[in-house]
């Protein structure tokens, strides 16, 4: 009989050199829960990975001076290194420049538009290039985009169209006849009540104002918008259109897509319909899960409120992080995080609580019984209480997992590390030992702690990978599977411990506090500093004399393109005021043509004429930079003046 399946996926991230606790936290808990459903036997596929196209991206390269292809390459191995660092065991990392993902989705495309669910039309309206998203004069309010705030442009270009109205209906119905398709209930109310019932518009689904994406072939001069590229990802990524891999029937439909709240509409309306239109099954369950905020907002580079992860791993460790992000953020709603609670979670529940607990059970092994782990021969009726609730208490787990509340799953284990700890109140291992009589006792006493230990390292191995191996490290405990869970049994007798490091020392919190405000300052110091051009040597002095023999005017560019075989000089006509010059410049490598006409520049209008590649160069145009390698940036007028008006 063929094991279960479990296919789980986080939205794939959109390449950003800032990724910050907030983006970890979706794929923290994926990862948690894939790895809870390997250890109950599942055979598991966890996804995630990158959305690589769009106008964003290659306008960033253009600024850096890279291709889009060479800025994502970046960016994506060090997103790499951050789920390495935060202990992600994903399964597949799939990328939308992978050409297997490219070719699938230029299919896709083309049997919707075959089948008559895509058009071409023509679009106007508000666009966000951050969100890459369309919004209507309603929608913009005050110019700016409602989801991220950000102002958006006006946009006006042929475009390709889905036929989304053609599917709310059944859309709709499919919410209703399967209730926890969209989890939790606030999110499905927002999206029947806010978008479905009021009616859907038909979705752009290409751009003709970029080239960095997924051409359409057969209208190569559209590019395949952002959302049928991206979301195809969940299909691609199991060989859907493709043969890299041979997974879909597998694996097909997702058991959960876990997304942020803010990407909700995307993943329950577009990516539902356009499976709709495909024919094929829709995912069991989309779950939205809430923000982390900091200090009640949205964490964002520019309220310079972001929390590193990286910082926050180097400083407390990677499953303290981890814990605080499953424990303390209802899962579902928004959670909040401020570097005080945190430690302070830190000293109480995983230093007192679970630190404690291993460090007193193996200490007194190794004191009473020279580190080797007694036989239960002498037990009694105080010990029932301890192992009832230890075997039921994977139960409660599961349960609990089942229904994505990992912040629930984490209390039902963290109560039974209290009643553990209690056990030890309740039985006074260090009176036993005084008593000779009550060697027996005390060897029981010590075996239901460390059986104990066993059932809590297993259950928290989803959770806090790292912790439950140093603990199995330390009480050498070799069964962990979730079967074994089933009986109090599964600690050999006779083994030896081996006495540890504290696997959660205390932490003194306003030490470490005023450690990370020093850290801090020094950070921005240094990034200021790093951003800070370095001046170059002044040249000689000049006299006003000098100065009075430059004469700088206003011109105006009338028409500009490359010179052939010369990859860094553009030909420009401009306007002086009556008199057209021309002008070669050694700029095209950071402008294009198209963008320099209608600019007022500022021009060196008495230069000697030159000859360059063989074309008349009247005059020279300011431009400035920090250094020969980075980009130039075309001086150009603020304001209405007049062609040929002296710069002073």
């Amino acid at each position: 009989m063929s094991k279960k399946t479990y296919y789980i996926t986080t939205p794939i991230y959109y390449p950003s050199a800032n990724l910050h606790i907030g983006n970890t936290y979706t794929t923290v808990a994926a990862d948690a829960l894939a790895r809870f459903k390997r250890l109950k036997g599942y055979d598991v596929m966890f996804l995630t990975g990158t959305d690589e196209h769009g106008q964003k991206i290659q306008r960033i390269a253009e600024e850096k001076g890279v291709t889009p292809k060479e800025y994502v390459d970046k960016i994506v191995a060090g997103i790499k290194e951050l789920w390495k660092l935060m202990d992600i065991s994903y399964d597949r990392f799939i990328r939308t420049t992978d050409h297997y993902h490219e070719k699938a989705v230029k299919d896709i495309f083309i049997k919707l538009y075959e089948q008559g669910d895509i058009y071409k039309g023509a679009y106007e309206g508000w666009y966000c290039t951050p969100c890459e998203a369309f919004w209507t004069e309603t929608q913009a309010k005050d110019g700016k985009c409602p989801d991220c705030g950000r102002p958006v442009e006006k946009a006006k270009e042929e475009a390709y169209f889905f036929k989304m109205s053609k599917y709310a209906d059944r859309l709709l119905k499919h919410i209703e006849e399967n209730p926890d398709f969209i989890q939790p209930e606030s999110r499905k109310n927002e999206i029947v009540n806010n978008f479905l019932k009021p009616g859907l518009q038909d979705l752009c689904v290409s751009r003709t104002s970029f080239n960095w994406g997924i051409p359409v072939e057969f209208d190569p001069g559209h590019v395949i918008y952002v959302w049928i590229d991206a979301l195809s990802n969940y299909i691609t990524a199991l060989g859907y259109g493709n043969d890299e891999y041979n997974d879909f029937e597998k694996y097909w439909p997702a058991d959960v897509h876990l997304i942020g709240k803010d990407i909700l509409r995307f993943h329950t309306i577009y990516w539902p319909i356009m499976l709709m239109a495909l024919g094929l099954e829709l995912p069991k369950q989309v779950f939205g899960h809430g923000w982390l905020l900091v200090d009640g907002g949205k964490m964002s580079k520019s309220k310079g409120n972001v929390i590193d992860p990286v910082v926050l791993v180097e400083n407390f460790g990677v499953d303290a992080v981890r814990y605080y992000l499953l424990r303390e953020i209802p899962f579902g709603s928004d959670g909040n995080f401020t570097t005080e609670i945190f430690i302070k979670k830190i000293n109480s529940d995983l230093a007192n609580d679970l630190g404690n607990l291993v460090s007193r059970t193996v200490a007194m092994i190794d004191k009473y019984f020279d580190g080797v782990i007694p036989a239960p021969t002498a037990k009694e009726e105080i010990d029932d209480d301890l192992i009832t609730m230890a075997l039921r208490t994977p139960e409660e787990v599961d349960k609990a997992i089942d229904k994505l509340r990992i912040p629930e799953a984490l209390e039902k284990i963290w109560d039974f590390i209290g009643r553990a700890n209690k056990y030890i109140d309740e039985t006074t291992p260090w009176i036993l030992a005084k008593d000779e009589g009550k060697k027996e006792r005390l060897g029981t006493v010590l075996y239901n702690l460390v059986e104990s230990l066993r059932f809590i390292s297993t259950l928290i191995s989803s959770f806090l990978p790292t912790t439950s191996a140093k603990i199995n490290e330390q009480l050498n405990i070799e069964l962990t599977t979730w079967n074994s869970l089933s009986a109090f049994d599964g600690t050999r007798a006779g083994t030896k411990v081996k006495k540890g490091e504290v696997i959660f020392p205390r932490i003194d919190v306003e030490k470490k506090l005023a450690e990370l405000e020093a850290l801090k300052e020094a950070s921005l110091k240094e990034a200021a500093t790093a951003n800070k051009p370095s001046m170059q040597p002044l040249k000689e002095e000049i006299t006003i004399e000098d100065f009075e023999k430059i004469d700088l005017r206003v011109a105006k560019v009338l028409e500009c393109e490359p010179i052939k075989g010369a990859k860094k000089l553009l030909k420009l006509k401009v306007d002086l005021g009556g008199e057209v010059r021309q002008v070669v410049s050694g700029i095209a490598q950071y402008y294009k043509p198209e963008d320099l006409v209608g600019k007022s520049i500022i021009l060196v209008a008495n230069l000697k004429p030159v000859k360059l590649r063989g074309e008349l160069s009247q005059g020279m145009i300011l431009a400035a930079s920090d250094d020969e390698d980075s980009k130039l940036f075309v001086a150009t007028i603020d304001g209405d003046l007049p062609t040929g008006s002296q710069v002073r």
